[in-house]
């Protein structure tokens, strides 16, 4: 058994979903949400619709956290991030989903796309949600789901 899935046991996570891109799990008396991507690049189409299930977990319950772990990523895409950060978070928040866990790819190449990618966005879009939201950077599922 690999660390993570040993910390989607030990705090009581159900399997949710899995495709072929995303396995995603959900523990709702926590609150959280886990999506844990599968492969190494997820065309757009794709991303939307894992995204547009996990807004269904989101509406169908209580839930305040995210946790988004990218580490099988080997792929920066800029419009899928653009999507996720300014239409799904937007909706999510509504919902009251507030706290975003990432966890990146080693890959410091990555890291460096995405602040970015986050920086742009910001600058294009003053009016966005982001100074509402609870954004960290984690290292682990089990960082995430503590922090």
């Amino acid at each position: 058994m690999n660390i993570t899935a040993s910390a989607i046991e030990f705090n009581n996570f159900e399997l949710i979903f899995e495709i072929r891109y995303a396995r995603v799990y959900a523990n709702q008396k926590k609150g959280i949400i886990i999506c844990e991507l599968l492969t190494d690049y997820i065309p757009i189409d794709d991303f939307k619709e894992v995204f547009a299930e996990i807004s269904k977990i989101v509406e169908s319950g209580n839930y305040e956290k995210f946790i988004f772990d990218k580490r099988s990523l080997r792929a920066f895409h800029q419009p899928s991030m653009e999507w996720y950060f300014l239409n799904w978070k937007n909706k999510m928040l509504e919902l009251g989903l507030s706290k975003h866990r990432k966890i990146l790819p080693e890959e410091k190449w990555f890291e460096k796309m995405v602040m970015i990618a986050k920086e742009q966005i910001m600058k294009n879009n003053p009016d966005n949600i982001i100074h509402l939201l609870d954004i960290k950077y984690c290292n682990s599922i089990e960082e995430a789901i503590l922090v």
